[in-house]
């Protein structure tokens, strides 16, 4: 396999580890009991809906994103081309966002990323094939003497082979802090409260109404009077007509009194947050508090300030750590900071005027072609916009 850095040395295939058993047991494997609620796989806690869509958005959100490869800084700061391997990074063929994918979930899930490497830089040493492991199956621990120990697939596996990141790192811990493993009782009322409210509404706990009279019944005439209601109402949309003496009252639950809502509510609220600060807001949990937003914009800044750049940060540096130096690896935030129409124009605008960026960098932006010499020529012999010269108008889309 040719790649940029020259000749690899090639390590010894890798085996391609899955486990047999589904990621989450089906409900009919579950406990009678909705109050047990196991979290020892990684999956099991994405039954929570609101840690699903926090784990979706902020790995869905950092594999979408584009990565460039610089080298330099201010005047200095050049593009560099790509390594192949940087384009996919497993080597499976799913290339980097699938591979990014994986690395965030196991690091929003179990608070550390573990790979086997196949491939290494012959000159940097630098792995450039990493197949990375469901964190479940892996086992990390220090000897005696203190170093690393790894296990994957129960078959113990040479430190060298090994690629370890953890976040949240603990001291005298070889792997990071876990943060559903943290939050495991948080997470565990959320879906426990889930369970209670399916089985209370669906398994028949409480009767749906009752059927009163004046008169004083027996067994035999209760029994035939309730199978004479039920015949009555069975399949049917229509009133029930009822002599002198009978009554019918529904039974309904108020949500505040069974708590199932503001559970959840508030449950939802505080698992997005394990993820980041203000993450629940940007999914719209509240607790105890209200936030809008004036537009997109808006509600992307919050998310990449309070809850996405850390991650993004991380993932930086992993991947910087690939490269030789003095190559590093940036995300191109501003691809997530999309803004309407009309504000993109007039920031373009100003920056062309204060000579902070030129027309064909303002279309680039806009996925479009630089000017050609004749639109250049066209944009030259238009009057002035608001006083501000040619430069203003070439800022605008022909």
């Amino acid at each position: 396999m040719s790649m940029l850095f020259g000749t690899v040395r090639r390590a010894e295939p890798l085996e391609r580890r899955e486990s047999a058993d589904p990621p989450i047991p089906p409900n009919s494997a579950l406990s009678s009991s909705y109050a047990r609620v196991d979290l020892n796989r990684a999956e099991a806690s994405l039954q929570k809906v609101a840690v699903w869509a926090s784990v979706t958005l902020l790995a869905g959100t950092a594999a979408m994103l584009p990565v460039d490869v610089l080298s330099g800084t201010g005047a200095d700061k050049r593009e560099r081309p790509k390594p192949r391997w940087l384009l996919d990074p497993a080597g499976d063929g799913n290339g980097l966002e699938d591979w990014t994918w994986q690395l965030m979930y196991s690091w929003l899930l179990r608070g550390n990323g573990f790979g086997l490497v196949g491939e290494r830089d012959p000159r940097t040493g630098a792995a450039t094939q990493i197949l990375l492991q469901h964190p479940d199956e892996v086992a990390a621990w220090k000897d005696q003497e203190g170093k690393p120990r790894y296990r994957i697939g129960g078959k113990e596996v040479p430190k060298d082979q090994v690629w370890h990141k953890r976040v949240f790192p603990v001291p005298g811990r070889l792997k990071g802090l876990s943060p559903i493993e943290h939050h495991a009782l948080t997470v565990g009322v959320g879906i426990a409260a889930l369970r209670f409210g399916s089985q209370w509404f669906e398994e028949g706990a409480h009767p749906t109404g009752i059927l009163t009279s004046d008169k004083n019944l027996d067994q035999e005439q209760a029994s035939t009077a309730k199978q004479r209601f039920l015949a009555a109402i069975r399949g049917k949309r229509e009133p029930v007509v009822m002599g002198a003496g009978w009554q019918y009252k529904a039974i309904q639950i108020a949500p505040g009194e069974s708590q199932f809502l503001e559970t959840n509510q508030f449950t939802s609220a505080e698992c997005a947050r394990i993820f980041g600060p203000g993450l629940a807001e940007v999914l719209g949990y509240e607790s105890g508090g209200s936030m809008t937003y004036s537009n997109v914009e808006s509600r992307s800044l919050h998310l990449l300030i309070y809850a996405l750049d850390p991650w993004l940060t991380r993932l930086e540096r992993v991947l910087t750590e690939l490269l030789p130096r003095p190559q590093y690896v940036k995300v191109n935030r501003n691809a997530l900071l999309r803004t309407d129409l009309l504000t993109r124009f007039r920031a373009y605008q100003i920056g062309i005027r204060n000579h902070f960026q030129t027309p064909d960098e303002a279309r680039e932006l806009e996925d479009r072609p630089p000017l050609t010499p004749e639109q250049i020529t066209q944009f030259t012999t238009l009057p002035p916009t608001g006083g501000s010269g040619a430069s203003d108008s070439t800022s605008q889309e022909e």
